[in-house]
């Protein structure tokens, strides 16, 4: 199901068949050099099940992100509620295939995403990434978000990470 799409991408709802090809995106050592590690099979099972858990929930869940021109899968860009910094965030995501980096992709399915939750009553969206995660950063400034603070990321090795943020105007 389509949940967002941009000029050249589709967002939608993950399917139990996507496994195999998100498992090779996310297996990738380079896809995944930001992260504490690659995922193994389980881990990418995992994802992608809680993330059509998460849809059937709260309609928020990080989405298969599909080119249109060929309906490849690329990556996968959307939400996910954790706690961020001592604070419970919806956090907006991304994980690209180094095949298709320097392409605008990331933008696009991120300003994608946030405009989804935006209409899905969202308030506050927030994006963290370790520091020296320079692309992820460009993003999520492009898509609107400011520097909020930088702390050091428990979860992930401890490396200094950005956190930024977007809110609704009314809600400040």
């Amino acid at each position: 199901m389509k949940v967002a799409e941009s000029p050249r991408l589709i967002l939608r709802v993950f399917e139990e068949e996507d496994i195999p090809n998100f498992f090779r995106i996310v297996s990738d050592a380079k896809n995944m050099s930001f992260w504490p590690a690659p995922f193994d099979i389980a881990k990418a099972e995992g994802w992608v099940r809680r993330s059509i858990e998460n849809f059937e929930k709260d309609q928020l869940s990080r989405f298969a992100l599909i080119l249109k021109k060929t309906g490849e899968m690329i990556g996968d860009c959307g939400f996910i509620k954790l706690n961020v910094n001592g604070k419970e965030e919806w956090d907006l995501g991304y994980i690209l295939d180094k095949a298709q980096w320097g392409n605008g992709f990331a933008t696009e399915a991120a300003s994608a995403a946030l405009d989804y939750g935006k209409r899905a009553g969202l308030k506050r969206i927030v994006a963290n990434m370790a520091a020296d995660h320079v692309a992820s950063k460009r993003v999520a400034e492009k898509i609107g978000m400011k520097l909020e603070c930088e702390f050091l990321n428990q979860k992930n090795r401890n490396l200094l990470t950005y956190l930024l943020a977007w809110q609704a105007t009314e809600y400040i």
